[in-house]
């Protein structure tokens, strides 16, 4: 029984140690970004490289490294790794990790966080990176304060453009609810007048439309610049 306990322990320490490195990787390509530091760029990928940013746009190793320039005057800024999971089989390392980014835009202070997830792979001794997709993690809008009198006016039965969809805005004593018909309510807070939103979903904005009197006429539900066009059909 003691064998197979140290090949498991031998296991479980190769792996931590190799997760260490390929963090301490990471941490030192994600501080070579802000002063465009391509050396250790060109060092780590590996010929094929794919980078998938977080506009979509997918470059190779070629593309990747000819756009990454230092940060232009006026701003200064950092990324840190704030949690690293690897999976290690082998000679092949699937990696997720998350970033906080900090930058310093000509004295007002910006922040960001990313999802990276990667594709390592052992090739002679050394770890090559083959892939990497960025997605920006989106967080909710601040939101304001409305009078309560707007936000009544926001109330009513609304339905999908040439469909029988419905959605229903409604007042629930308290604050702004919203939701598909005979569906659970959501809470709805403001980010600007006319531009509602639901916490914890910020690809998503209620855009609203009114007539020449200033009346709502209906929504726009707009995501990634695609609009669901609702139409008011009951007021409250």
């Amino acid at each position: 029984m003691l064998l197979p306990l140290l090949l498991a322990l031998q296991l479980a320490t190769a792996t931590t140690q190799t997760t260490d490195l390929l963090r301490s990787k990471d941490q030192a390509l994600l501080d070579a970004i802000a002063p465009g530091n391509r050396q250790l760029w060109n060092q780590t990928l590996a010929p094929d490289a794919i980078y998938v940013d977080e506009n979509g746009a997918i470059m190779n190793r070629a593309e990747y490294l000819k756009q990454l320039e230092p940060l232009p005057p006026g701003a200064t800024g950092s990324l840190h790794i704030a949690s690293y999971d690897a999976h290690i089989s082998g000679d092949l390392a699937t990696v997720i990790h998350t970033d906080d980014e900090q930058e310093n835009y000509h004295g007002q202070m910006l922040t960001a966080r990313y999802l990276m997830t990667e594709t390592w792979r052992r090739d002679h001794g050394e770890w090559k990176l083959y892939l990497i997709h960025a997605a920006a993690l989106l967080a909710d809008p601040p939101g304001i304060t409305l009078p309560e009198a707007t936000l009544h006016e926001y109330e009513g039965r609304y339905t999908a453009k040439d469909t029988d969809l419905v959605y229903v805005i409604q007042w629930d004593g308290s604050r702004l609810t919203g939701g598909r018909e005979g569906k659970t309510m959501t809470s709805l807070e403001a980010e600007l007048r006319d531009v509602l939103f639901m916490p914890r979903q910020p690809r998503n904005r209620k855009i609203f439309q009114r007539d020449a009197a200033g009346n709502i006429t209906g929504f726009v539900d707009r995501r990634e610049g695609r609009d669901l066009v609702w139409l008011r059909t009951l007021a409250k």
